[in-house]
């Protein structure tokens, strides 16, 4: 069995994750999704050299030093291992604005003194209140000067419960940007359609921004879906931009109408929305998805299920690009 040396600490796997074995052992790794998606679990291999599953989507300077994603690392030869090294990926960031778009979706935008290139429609790691979690940009670094979030707010949440109280001037840390969720300009014909449910808008509204930036000519459609018209935020700005750019249309979807007592912050009418599943909506506007660009943002099962059904209509596998959530996995403390 492979060891884990850690500071003076030498751990023997017995078949778990280098993650699972340091937390048992009650080494404090930060972790959210534990699935290899958010990067939270990032450690340094100082000597052996990581498993090749345990690297990808690292970036190639990352993997050269050494990093690797412990909660789906199961090596096969010995490692030591540390985090003390990890500070020099976090990028330090203030907080200049924070504005509820709905009843449930807080919007945060960072500012960062130093240099923060990514795409729009990556995701970062937001490191605060003894917390690590992920969330995708909504900003576009041509014409945001600060980093955009879009977050769930839930009643339980750990991270929501700290981000609920934070104060504009309160300081947090960044590390990334990761995903390859975003647009690459060079076809500036091909349709694209871009769906999302909730807070998967936000990637969406940085690569729906990004692509008319770069004067994307052909057609662009950009479907939200919610639960309740409550969840559809940002629809008066989708809106708007839609009436600027002929070639987007912006179509938001709901499955039926808010509960007695529920309002969207702010408010926002039913007029114009699709009564219907997203897959539903997909499947009947759009029957052939060949030559297409297709984005999927949105919860895992969702993503998962979507990806699918648009391949089944005609669009080809590296044409789709997606992202999917992954909630944290609970804690005796969540």
């Amino acid at each position: 069995m492979a060891r884990i040396r850690h500071g003076q600490c030498v751990f023997e796997l017995q078949g778990e994750t280098v993650l699972e074995k340091l937390l048992a052992e009650g080494v404090p790794v930060p972790n959210s999704c534990r699935s290899g998606v958010c990067q939270s679990c990032l450690l340094r291999a100082t000597e052996g050299t990581p498993p090749p599953n345990a690297q990808q989507g690292l970036k190639d300077s990352w993997r050269a030093r050494g990093y690797f994603l412990s909660c789906v690392a199961k090596p096969a030869e010995d490692l030591t291992v540390t985090m003390d090294d990890s500070d020099s990926l976090l990028v330090p960031v203030v907080l200049i604005e924070r504005k509820w778009l709905s009843s449930t979706v807080l919007r945060l935008r960072y500012m960062s003194e130093v240099p923060f290139p990514y795409q729009p429609g990556q995701y970062v790691n937001l490191l605060g209140g003894g917390l690590t979690r992920s969330y995708s940009l909504a900003s576009v670094p041509s014409l945001d000067p600060f980093l955009e979030l879009h977050v769930r707010i839930l009643p339980d949440g750990r991270m929501s419960s700290w981000l609920r109280e934070v104060e504009v001037g309160s300081t947090a840390q960044l590390r990334g940007p990761a995903g390859e969720c975003f647009y690459v300009s060079g076809r500036p014909t091909q349709p694209l359609l871009l769906c999302g449910v909730g807070t998967g808008l936000a990637p969406l509204f940085g690569v729906v921004r990004e692509a008319l930036q770069q004067h994307h000519s052909g057609p662009i459609s950009l479907l939200h879906g919610a639960r309740f018209p409550s969840g559809l935020y940002l629809r008066d700005e989708l809106a708007a931009l839609a009436t600027q750019h002929p070639n987007l249309t912006y179509v938001p979807g709901v499955l039926g109408e808010d509960p007695p007592g529920m309002v969207s912050y702010p408010m926002a009418g039913t007029t114009g929305c699709v009564v219907s599943p997203l897959d539903e909506v997909i499947r009947t506007r759009f029957a052939k998805l060949g030559g297409y660009r297709v984005f999927l943002c949105g919860d895992a099962g969702l993503v998962n299920a979507l990806r699918k059904q648009v391949f089944l209509q005609g669009c080809s596998r590296r044409e789709i690009l997606a992202d999917p959530f992954v909630m944290a996995a609970p804690t005796k403390n969540s």
